[in-house]
């Protein structure tokens, strides 16, 4: 099923121009990239009341329409509505840094090592982790299981892995709470943005059709594995995104599968950020703070709403 047009409360991250005709609107609770409509009225008054909410810090509710990728409505919400949303969505505490990042000179011989080059505070916080890839991939194999198009998921909501222009942030947490509470071991996230002059995420979604998708930020849970190469013992950074790939990857391969510039010339991934399981969704365009979502509300919700949507026209 194509995606139909969604109403979300949402919170601008940033509003950039693209080039002499295209600006770009760019949501926290969305990775999607969107434009506005055609018609020149409705371009201005949407631009306004989204250069206020921006400016303001306060939530809208916008009219969505996803393949195009086009903003269609923008809604003000009431104090009441406001407070709420911001009850639900309370920030992460102590958020870990962001890393700028050139993905070119990337060495996976060493970037992936956890304790000699990924050294984040947010490891401190657990350590249960992966005792081997075998149990790696087993875990990878049971969230890819949990797809909505499979008809195989034993947990409720599916997980939409089969629908991969928005929704990453519900997949990951939703998978989070598999791997820490089916399995016991820790789960950070990483995220990927794309925050830096015209700087996209291009992915080409060979699993789902081979189209293009485009982000401005994605994220995914991310496993420390150990593992035994000859005499050396290394703990390993893996990333858990069946939404793109059939196996656990290297934090870097993850990386560098969103510079695909046949799909966007402009595909770069200008930083990263590993966070705390926790962590839900960027809460600026910076990738400085994180909004959580501890109930779930969030996820589960957007999991429904996604669960029988097809990435490619």
């Amino acid at each position: 099923m194509r995606a139909k047009r969604e109403t979300a409360v949402l919170t601008v991250a940033a509003i950039r121009r693209r080039d002499s005709r295209v600006t770009e609107y760019l949501f926290n609770e969305r990775q999607q990239i969107f434009t506005m409509p055609a018609a020149r009225k409705a371009r201005v008054q949407l631009s306004t009341q989204l250069t206020r909410a921006l400016r303001q810090g306060t939530p809208v509710r916008a009219v969505l329409d996803p393949l195009p990728g086009v903003i269609r409505r923008i809604e003000p919400l009431s104090p009441d509505q406001t407070a709420e949303f911001e009850r639900e969505r309370p920030p992460l505490e102590k958020p870990d840094r962001i890393v700028r990042l050139n993905v070119a000179a990337i060495d996976p011989a060493t970037f992936n090592v956890v304790d000699r080059y990924l050294k984040f505070p947010t490891f401190k916080l657990c350590t249960k982790i992966v005792p081997n890839y075998k149990t790696a991939k087993k875990i990878f194999d049971f969230c890819a299981k949990q797809s909505c198009h499979l008809g195989t998921a034993t947990v409720t909501p599916c997980i939409p892995f089969q629908y991969v222009r928005d929704g990453c942030y519900a997949r990951a947490h939703k998978m989070r709470k598999i791997i820490t509470e089916r399995y016991g071991y820790c789960c950070e996230k990483v995220f990927s943005f794309a925050n830096q002059g015209n700087d996209t995420l291009a992915v080409r979604a060979d699993k789902w059709g081979g189209c293009c998708v485009t982000w401005w930020y994605h994220v995914t849970p991310l496993l420390r594995v150990r593992f035994k190469i000859g005499p050396f013992k290394l703990v390993l950074a893996l990333a858990i995104d069946p939404g793109m790939f059939d196996k656990p990857v290297l934090l870097s391969s993850w990386l560098m599968a969103q510079e695909n510039t046949a799909c966007a010339a402009n595909g770069h991934v200008s930083a990263y950020s590993i966070q705390p399981g926790s962590a839900y969704a960027p809460a600026n365009y910076q990738g400085t703070a994180f909004s959580t979502d501890p109930a779930y509300t969030a996820t589960n919700a957007t999991l429904i709403a996604y669960k029988n949507l097809t990435t490619c026209p």
